[in-house]
């Protein structure tokens, strides 16, 4: 398994709240089990306190995702620093489950989890593939979604580092708002380009 792909664990953290819709699904020892997905065996472990610790590094991998987001990516990589000294990740070669047509082992790198608390271990996993995704893909691979009221945190996929928005609701509400402002702008231009005419004609009448 590619380490980037437990970056996922970062942005899923980070979207358990949306700030600016005041919502907040991370609230439970359910809730915090339920983020660990198919690793269950590392979920048992959480407890009330995992609530609270993971709202704090969801608050700091979010200031990730927007210095990233705002170009600043000094600011991104030091604060994705402190949390890798903070959390630290125990990488190891693996080939369990994975093999070749002649049944050898087909060697990956996987990150072990010998971890304190719930929150240690997922904050690792998070820290450590966020950091590998950002240095094999580029920072400006990490965004805030523009959608207003959304600012969901998402990882750009595009060939052409394009993405905007963290999902395909959001950039549909977004062109369609942009749609019907260029209407009304358009509708705005023709109304007073038509009293201009008015007003030439009624002039040209006296």
């Amino acid at each position: 398994m590619e380490l980037t792909y437990y970056a996922d664990y970062a942005v899923r953290l980070v979207n358990t709240e949306e700030p600016l819709r005041g919502t907040d699904t991370l609230t439970s020892v359910d809730a915090v089990r339920a983020l660990f997905g198919a690793a269950q065996h590392a979920a048992r472990r959480a407890g009330e306190a995992d609530v609270t610790r993971l709202r704090g590094v969801r608050n700091r991998l979010r200031a990730v995702f927007t210095a990233a987001s705002d170009g600043d990516e000094v600011t991104a990589v030091d604060l994705l620093n402190a949390l890798l000294l903070e959390y630290p990740a125990s990488p190891q070669i693996s080939g369990h489950d994975y093999l070749d047509d002649a049944g050898r082992p087909r060697w990956h790198m996987h990150l072990a989890e010998h971890p304190s608390s719930a929150t240690a271990g997922y904050a690792a996993i998070a820290c450590m593939g966020l950091a590998f995704q950002l240095t094999e893909m580029g920072a400006d691979r990490l965004g805030i979604c523009e959608a207003d009221s959304c600012r969901n945190a998402y990882i750009d996929t595009s060939t052409n580092r394009s993405r905007r928005y963290c999902s395909d609701r959001c950039t549909t509400r977004a062109n369609v708002a942009a749609y019907r402002a260029r209407k009304r702008r358009e509708r705005a231009v023709s109304g007073t380009t038509a009293e201009g005419s008015q007003a030439s004609t009624d002039s040209g009448d006296r």
